[in-house]
């Protein structure tokens, strides 16, 4: 089993977007999915808040949070540096005849948790998905490929995680459907924050145009990246135990890659070996009814940045190509199509990186709020601040986890 530990890394796949570890709470007797309790539910007016609240982000915390505060008629607006909503919850419906997770793509989780995300009873969600469990599965160690036994891949599937992708739509669709379509009317984008000043009774917040917003609170979710490139100054400035609370956490560099070929030449999955975060290709038309062939990569870490060093995306793929024409004597150049997608989100100007892990290192000061006005949520959320739970194992940088966080920080705000 020690070669399958290799083999992690797929099944812990990205984004996204995202903050940590911590297990779920049983509905009927602590938190419901929009992080309420009943009795608050059904006394949600009493909530002594009355005052406005921003929320910097519109990724998947960012919108949680923004539903949550819908529901309990709480005014708040979000303020989004891009174009678009979704943080690192991307998708590209032109490249196959299936939806690409240019971002956040696996369900880590029993399917039952989308239900539980939306405050919806029953295990089975309202959408179609794949139960995720590859058997042709191949790793590549010192440049040579060998075959996982199938045993192998079935005591793991047993013995460490049951995972679920989405058959026809994605992340993206689900987020939308079930938070962004609600709060969008409250998304001002293009409004990318470069002060956040703390020091009066009143938060204020400055974009980089120069206009202002002024809250009674403020939920930032933007990734540990951005708020460790100082792209953003705070006054009073962030405290020392702040800081390295977030230096300690590991953020890496990363992209995925998507090309598409004529025929299946590889297996289900290829997994490498690699000194620092990982570096994964899988076939993404897996379980999906596609008539395209398509391959990606996820690479973070190490193997990521040694593909920086080519230079731009192209080479990169080349690079890749040449790769896999090595384990498969030839066959990636007879069949590759010319055609990729390349999303780079370690050096994306508002992520910086992939997604969080190693929170074992992390400590309660990674979500402490500033002067009880200034609230983290998302990543910058971590498993000392979440409520205990039972009804499922919520996997670092997940989306669920963000959403989970995102309900929990107005729950603090509101008390």
């Amino acid at each position: 089993m020690k070669r399958l530990m290799k083999i992690k890394s797929l099944l812990t796949l990205l984004f996204l977007v995202l903050p940590f570890s911590f297990m779920a709470c049983n509905k009927d007797e602590n938190l419901n999915a929009s992080g309420n309790t009943e009795n608050e539910l059904q006394g949600k007016i009493e909530n002594e808040f009355q005052g406005n609240v921003i929320i910097i982000g519109a990724g998947a915390s960012g919108l949680a949070a923004a539903k949550k505060l819908e529901e309990e008629g709480i005014s708040y607006q979000i303020l989004e540096a891009t174009d678009k909503l979704g943080g690192r919850i991307q998708k590209n419906e032109n490249f196959a005849d299936f939806p690409i997770d240019l971002g956040a793509e696996w369900i880590h989780e029993d399917k039952s948790i989308l239900n539980y995300l939306i405050n919806q009873p029953g295990n089975e969600p309202n959408v179609e998905t794949i139960l995720y469990q590859p058997m042709n599965v191949q790793q590549v160690v010192d440049d040579l490929i060998v075959q996982i036994p199938n045993q192998e891949m079935v005591d793991y599937y047993a013995g460490y995680i049951k995972e679920y992708k989405f058959k026809r739509t994605t992340w993206y669709d689900f987020i939308n459907e079930n938070f962004a379509q609600s709060v969008e009317q409250n998304i001002i984008y293009n409004a990318r924050i470069t002060t956040i000043n703390y020091t009066g009774s009143q938060v204020v917040l400055t974009t980089e145009n120069g206009t202002e917003y002024q809250a009674d609170k403020v939920i930032l979710t933007v990734s540990i990246g951005v708020l460790r490139s100082n792209v953003i100054s705070f006054n009073p400035p962030l405290p020392e135990k702040k800081i390295s609370a977030l230096q300690d956490v590991e953020f890496l560099p990363g992209f995925k890659l998507f090309m598409k070929f004529s025929d299946k030449f590889y297996p289900d999955v290829i997994s490498f070996e690699t000194r620092s975060g990982e570096k994964t290709i899988y076939d993404a038309a897996y379980g999906k009814e596609s008539q395209d062939h398509v391959l990606g990569l996820l690479s973070t870490g190490i193997s990521a940045q040694e593909y920086y060093l080519l230079g731009n995306s192209d080479a990169i793929v080349d690079s890749v190509i040449q790769e896999l024409d090595g384990y498969f004597d030839g066959l990636a150049s007879q069949n590759y199509l010319g055609s990729y997608i390349y999303e780079d989100w370690g050096q994306h100007t508002y992520t910086q990186g992939t997604w969080t892990s190693d929170f074992e290192k992390s400590s309660k000061n990674l979500n402490d709020s500033l002067d009880d006005k200034v609230y983290f949520a998302g990543e910058t959320y971590n498993a000392h601040g979440i409520a205990p739970f039972q009804e499922f194992y919520i996997i670092r940088g997940s989306v669920q986890s963000a959403i989970l966080s995102g309900y929990e920080v107005v729950d603090q705000i509101l008390e």
